[in-house]
């Protein structure tokens, strides 16, 4: 057998559907793929169709429920999302959730990140794998500081 070498798709509860998709769509920037009526859901394809999907599901989940999703993007558009994202009225947060100028650098993958919430306060991450080798003993720090211990 064949190992996994992508997730597929990922589903989310949402209060509404609507906005959600809106948000998803006009922030996140996903092409939308499909709506239903019974039971309330829409699709969002990520990467393109085929490549993988968000499912998005109006109703009621467990209280307090939070959910976690990055989404993979070239460097240049995680470097730029921050400013992107305030423009959108969307905070952008570090890795510890504190609003953010710059993304974090997660050190010991190593990738660059930055988070944001949807209109249901899941956590969402757009995320850049960064070259060369991991540097676990720098930890999660600003980017301009793992740029500058890059030498």
């Amino acid at each position: 057998m064949a190992g996994v070498s992508a997730l597929f798709e990922t589903h989310l509860t949402v209060r509404d559907l609507a906005a959600s998709v809106d948000f998803y769509r006009g922030v996140v920037g996903l092409e939308f793929a499909a709506t239903f009526a019974s039971p309330p859901s829409a699709f969002c394809w990520v990467g393109g169709p085929g490549q993988g999907m968000l499912g998005l599901w109006q109703g009621s989940g467990p209280v307090g429920l939070r959910l976690h999703c990055a989404f993979t993007l070239p460097l240049a558009d995680v470097l730029a999302a921050p400013d992107r994202l305030r423009s959108l009225g969307v905070t952008p947060l570090d890795f510890h959730g504190a609003p953010a100028g710059e993304p974090s650098v997660i050190a010991w993958m190593p990738a660059a990140s930055v988070f944001f919430h949807d209109p249901d306060s899941h956590s969402l991450e757009y995320l850049a794998m960064l070259p060369g080798p991991g540097r676990p003993d720098l930890g999660v720090l600003p980017w301009s500081a793992w740029q500058a211990a890059q030498g």
